[in-house]
C-alpha cells in the first residue's frame, strides 16, 4: 500500500522535478504537471485536498481508458477532467513498484526531451 510519502519520494528522485507549495503534494517538469494530490470538490462544500489520491499525467485519451476499463479499482475520473489526459489513483491499491512505473511514465511524458534545448536540437 502506497501513501503520499512514497509519492514524494519517487517524484523527487527524478530530474528536473520541483515541488510546488500546496496542502498536499504537486509536482512538475519543466514547469508542466505529472502527479498531484487531488483536489476533491463536492457541491456545497469547500475543496477537500485528498493526499490519498493522486491524479497522474497518462499522455493520451486511450492510455486513460485503458487503465480506467482496465484496473476499475485503482483509477476513476470524474466530470472535470473529461477530455483531460488525467487520471485518479487510490494510492492505497497499489504497491511501490507500480506506483514507481506510473509516476516515472508520467514524468517521462512532461520531461523535455534531453536531445532538445528550447527548439533547437542538440548535438554530442
Amino acid at each position: 500500500m502506497a501513501d503520499a510519502d512514497d509519492v514524494r519520494r519517487i517524484a523527487l528522485g527524478l530530474p528536473g522535478v520541483v515541488e510546488i507549495d500546496s496542502d498536499g503534494f504537486d509536482f512538475r517538469v519543466a514547469n508542466k504537471g505529472f502527479v498531484w494530490s487531488y483536489p476533491e470538490r463536492r457541491p456545497g462544500k469547500p475543496r477537500v485536498i485528498r493526499t490519498d489520491i493522486a491524479v497522474l499525467y497518462v499522455g493520451d485519451e486511450a492510455e486513460k481508458q485503458a487503465l480506467l476499463l482496465g484496473e476499475p479499482a485503482r483509477f476513476f475520473t470524474n466530470p472535470g477532467y473529461d477530455g483531460l489526459p488525467l487520471v485518479m489513483l487510490r494510492l492505497e491499491t497499489v504497491d511501490e513498484a507500480r506506483l514507481e512505473e506510473l509516476i516515472t511514465d508520467a514524468w517521462r511524458m512532461r520531461a523535455p526531451d534531453p536531445g532538445v534545448e528550447g527548439d533547437r536540437v542538440v548535438r554530442g
